[in-house]
């Protein structure tokens, strides 16, 4: 048996009848969460079956909302021995981009008042009683996304960042993307994602303070982002109304009929079921429209997009692509969805930044030389090996900018060793993905009315966007052949966005005021659109 962190193997002769998938896992020290004591009530223990499903017994009814191939792994028994069996838990060693290369020394403006006879916080010129004695106090910003979470643990008095957790969103059972997710919450299993998100985070935080020795009604305050989809399933609204035209939020609805003044949201821990302080305020700022949610404007803030008169361009890459323009006197935000193929989905080898996934890839006389994530052997391809392969593939003219392969063949070889190749059906779906991706940023700009060049500033925010390289972007029109002079990678802008908010008051009014001056603007009826996808499709530099 063997486990690599990212998945359990077991050849059937070594199985043992009637031990669970947990047993299995415990054997190879491979870590799956739980917080019920195994009992099929808490739905933390997912995890996502590759091989031998014949293997385990039929699904119990605590598992009845979970797809296939995820089974919890307290409740899924060996009943036999025909297949061979491996199984992949929510992983946690996934290369998960939690820094922010921007300046993060956050000056604390809350309301927390600190005496000898405890700490109250002023609520509309009312102190509410949150300890009743003095005490080091804390918060927390949560970046949730569609595929990870990240958590920073912070001082509210100093404004101190203590610690940094990150994992895999465990969602994933209901799908890879927000369309999926959103459909899933739509049945009868509605409140699962939302059960599951919550758990995780209770579970995180119980991790993240046992070392230091911090209690949870320590823990006074959260403020969570995500893209709307994300941050309102946290929140348990509904998000039906955001998987249908005009794709909005049913708070961006109240919003437009004047029922409430933003599209922030406050509610206590208590109300939402996180084990923080029962009176702590769990707070999530505005969104800005439809599918660009408070993950952006989190980053806007972060990036001190309304702070001067330049022109500025930021862009969230991901599975659904965000893109602002503008500056402190006019803007405009776009998104556009550019699908999972550089995330790991419609790829033969496309696979998440896990140990293993090739991240870098170079081609010279000698052949094909890559590196992986962790050193270890190759298990498949991210998103910044797919774009240096293809940027590679087309320098060494194997591939022409229509995607087409040399001599009409299907299929590169990129380790012959493992079998890991890239296929002529694999550019297909990448080069869709990237003139999705390339089609907003060039609408948006011209939209706005200048060009390239008028730009001071472009921002490259989220994890997948500071792990690329720049000049192979621009190369293969992944991004627009934007000056490299003006590329500034930000990193997890939204994490440390949300940090920003947690500790400042000031910070969240002038989100919730700018926020909404920008124009959101639906890319899908410019009448350029389906010319800009088909030149988007195209491997080749793309100016405006």
């Amino acid at each position: 048996m063997k486990s690599n962190n990212y998945k359990y193997e077991e050849d059937s002769s070594s199985l043992k009848l009637n031990s669970t998938i947990f047993q299995c896992a415990d054997e190879v020290k491979l870590r799956i969460p739980t917080s019920c004591g195994r009992l099929g009530e808490c739905h933390e223990c997912i995890v996502e079956i590759l091989n031998g499903d014949t293997n385990l017994s039929k699904r119990t009814k605590e598992e009845m909302f979970l797809k296939e191939p995820f089974r919890l792994a307290c409740q899924a028994k060996i009943i036999s021995k025909k297949e061979k069996l491996s199984f992949r838990p929510r992983n946690r060693d996934r290369k998960i981009l939690t820094d922010s290369f921007l300046p993060n020394t956050f000056k604390p403006s809350n309301s927390f008042i600190i005496s000898s006879s405890g700490v109250e916080k002023k609520v509309k010129d009312v102190n509410i009683k949150l300890l009743d004695h003095e005490s080091d106090i804390y918060g927390l910003a949560i970046d949730v996304g569609t595929t990870t979470v990240a958590i920073n643990l912070v001082n509210l008095l100093t404004g101190e960042i203590i610690l940094t957790s990150s994992y895999e969103n465990p969602q994933i059972f209901g799908g890879s993307d927000v369309i999926n997710r959103i459909s899933y919450d739509s049945t009868k299993f509605k409140g699962e994602l939302n059960k599951a998100i919550i758990s995780s985070v209770n579970f995180e935080i119980g991790e993240m303070i046992k070392p230091l020795r911090i209690r949870r009604r320590q823990i006074l305050e959260i403020t969570i982002v995500g893209n709307t989809t994300m941050r309102d399933i946290f929140f348990d609204l509904n998000v039906e109304t955001i998987g249908v035209k005009p794709y909005k939020s049913s708070i961006e609805f109240d919003y437009l009929n004047n029922k409430v003044n933003s599209t922030e949201l406050k509610r206590s821990a208590k109300q939402m079921g996180i084990r923080i302080n029962p009176k702590g305020l769990v707070y999530s700022p505005p969104l800005i429209a439809s599918h660009i949610g408070s993950d952006v404007s989190a980053g806007l803030i972060s990036s001190s997009f309304f702070d001067n008169d330049s022109n500025k361009l930021f862009i969230d890459i991901g599975t659904n692509t965000e893109v602002v323009i503008g500056n402190s006197k006019k803007m405009s935000a776009a998104s556009c969805p550019a699908g999972p193929a550089f995330e790991g989905g419609e790829v033969t080898f496309g696979m998440p930044g896990y140990n293993g996934a090739i991240e870098k890839v170079k081609w010279d006389d000698e052949g094909i030389n890559f590196q992986t994530i962790g050193n270890t052997d190759p298990l498949g391809i991210c998103g910044s090996g797919l774009i240096d392969l293809l940027s590679e593939m087309k320098k060494k003219k194997y591939m022409n900018s229509l995607g087409q392969f040399k001599n009409q063949e299907n299929e590169l070889i990129v380790d012959k060793e493992n079998n890991i190749l890239i296929s002529r059906k694999d550019v297909s779906a990448l080069a869709q993905a990237k003139a999705a991706n390339v089609c907003g940023q060039a609408l948006t700009i011209k939209d706005y009315g200048i060009s390239i060049n008028d730009l001071d500033t472009v921002y490259l925010a989220g994890g997948f966007a500071s792990y690329i390289d720049v000049d192979n972007a621009r190369e293969i029109g992944f991004i627009l052949n934007f000056p490299e002079d003006k590329i500034i990678k930000i990193g997890n802008s939204a994490l440390n966005g949300a940090t920003h908010l947690l500790l400042s008051n000031q910070a969240r009014n002038k989100l919730v005021k700018y926020v909404k001056q920008i124009n959101h603007l639906e890319l899908e009826t410019k009448t350029e659109f389906f010319d800009y996808f088909v030149e988007g499709c195209q491997f080749k530099k793309i100016n405006l």
